[in-house]
């Protein structure tokens, strides 16, 4: 009697490189880049070591993707022209800010692991695509060419500072802090100063009690953008 060869099993989710850089992603988010080791990722994926390195070499080239896919999110904005709702090179900007603004926000490691890219290595994938993204927008604007690499860079620093300095405060202060609170104790202590000393900071105490952070950050953009505007009507 003839016997059939038995066929393996079709996994449902073969591992491939974009499944081990979510799973990357999902540790970096839970426990920061300590967390992310290839014993807990081997774990989270159910596969053995030698499967995550046919796709990654190592951990440097598990955080470069990790970045790189999260940044590409970030920057995925609404389409324009014939295909999409046309926006103005400032909305382009706005958006492209908020964007990493958000992504900062939401994965706290990020700006750790932009800043270690721009340092070590600035010709990677992800700098050029920001720093394109806001670039294209700043010449849209009508800046001339003798300005434009300025004015990017004034822009892409604010954005990426003010927005990991957001991320560091919140990792400071920790998810189960009570944002409202924090600021009411930081504003009475900012009108407790000497008069003499700090007469500004004492004045704009409120306002540090009432500010909004993505508001905040947007008006910042808005700030830069004015001044760009002005030196080149």
């Amino acid at each position: 009697m003839a016997t059939r060869t038995r066929r393996p099993e079709r996994r449902e989710n073969p591992l491939t490189r974009e499944r081990i850089v979510g799973a990357a992603v999902e540790l970096l988010d839970a426990a920061g880049e300590g967390g992310l080791t290839f014993r807990a990722l081997t774990e989270r994926l159910a596969t053995g070591p030698g499967a995550i390195y046919w796709h990654v070499a190592n951990k440097g080239e598990l955080l470069d993707a990790a970045t790189d896919a999260v940044v590409t999110a970030a920057l995925a904005t609404a389409p324009t022209g014939p295909t999409g709702p046309t926006q103005s090179p400032q909305e382009e900007i706005h958006a492209v800010a908020l964007g990493l603004f958000d992504a900062i926000d939401e994965h706290p490691w990020l700006a750790t692991q932009l800043a270690t890219q721009f340092s070590r290595c600035p010709a990677q994938s992800v700098a050029p695509r920001i720093f394109e993204s806001i670039g294209r927008q700043v010449s849209a604007l009508g800046v001339p060419a003798g300005s434009r690499f300025t004015a990017t860079s004034a822009l892409m620093h604010y954005i990426l500072g003010a927005a990991g300095q957001n991320a560091a405060n919140g990792r400071v202060l920790g998810p189960s802090a009570d944002r409202s609170a924090f600021l009411d104790a930081a504003s009475e202590a900012w009108k407790e100063l000497d008069p003499e000393e700090y007469p500004f900071t004492r004045a704009v105490a409120d306002e540090l009690r009432e500010h909004d952070d993505r508001e905040q950050f947007l008006a910042g953009i808005t700030l830069i953008l004015t001044g760009i505007t002005l030196r080149i009507t």
